[in-house]
């Protein structure tokens, strides 16, 4: 399974948010220190309040951060909610299906298997657990003013 750049860059916005926790952050500040595109960021951080991770304020003083605490954000929802709409292979689109082979197929099986297991080992991870006590990661996410 690969993981789309838009999970990619969500986590990374929620890592972002979790480890700057006492303030608002802007797009921009994440965009630079995480190495991703403003624009494309803007439209996770969107799909990601929409979902109840993030909250966002406007206006001179505005930002965004967790909607709720990092130890209550599970990655495999995270997961779930961003990656689910992606069909892993041909057979689990419903309008692209040209696949013969769909009805007679044990591959679909063992692919959906393969892929809860996935998600399910995400599930007992918190967005907490990949923050905290990382002092590397810290030093890579922090503003340079707290450094």
């Amino acid at each position: 399974m690969r993981v789309t750049k838009r999970t990619n860059i969500a986590l990374r916005i929620l890592m972002y948010c979790a480890m700057n926790g006492g303030r608002l952050v802007t797009k921009h500040e994440i965009a630079e220190r995480c190495n991703a595109s403003e624009n494309h960021m803007a439209q996770v951080v969107n799909q990601l309040a929409q979902l109840g991770y993030l909250r966002t304020q406007r206006g001179r003083n505005g930002g965004l951060g967790l909607a709720r605490p990092a130890a209550e954000i599970r990655v495999g929802a995270v997961f779930r909610a961003l990656e689910a709409p992606v069909p892993i292979a041909e057979c689990f689109a419903d309008a692209d299906n040209t696949c013969p082979l769909v009805e007679a197929c044990r591959l679909r099986l063992a692919l959906t298997d393969a892929i809860e297991s996935f998600f399910a080992h995400l599930d007992e991870i918190t967005l907490d657990a990949l923050v905290c006590d990382n002092p590397a990661l810290e030093a890579l996410l922090s503003p340079p003013a707290c450094r």
